[in-house]
């Protein structure tokens, strides 16, 4: 296999819908109850099938853990559902703060030296 193989690709492509809801819910330590209820509170939507099948994808699938770590806690779901679409948040806010520093740091490092 080389590494234009589509296959491959789409094996390490993190939003790749690869598994079933089965598969999944077995993979988390849960149910398919569980999962809908994530998908209801809007946490996770999966794609789906040409059969209508739900699919989920890595990325969905830490999501999905993190909110089942906060409901084992004792959370409610509603609430676990918010805390990770927060988490998210912030983290994608401090990703793009950190590109910004970097970005005024260059450009300020490469004109004051001259």
């Amino acid at each position: 296999m080389t590494s234009d193989n589509p296959l491959n690709d789409r094996l390490d492509d993190d939003d790749y819908p690869a598994y079933t809801m089965g598969r999944a819910a077995e993979m988390l330590g849960t149910t398919a109850a569980f999962l809908r209820a994530i998908g209801e509170a809007r946490l996770i939507t999966p794609l789906r099938s040409e059969g209508g099948h739900r699919r989920y994808s890595r990325y969905q699938l830490r999501i999905a853990a993190r909110a089942r770590e906060l409901v084992d806690k004792g959370t409610p779901i509603e609430a676990a559902c918010r805390i990770v679409i927060l988490e998210d948040q912030l983290e994608e806010a401090q990703r793009i703060n950190a590109e910004h520093r970097r970005a005024a740091s260059e450009s300020t490092g490469s004109s004051g030296s001259g």
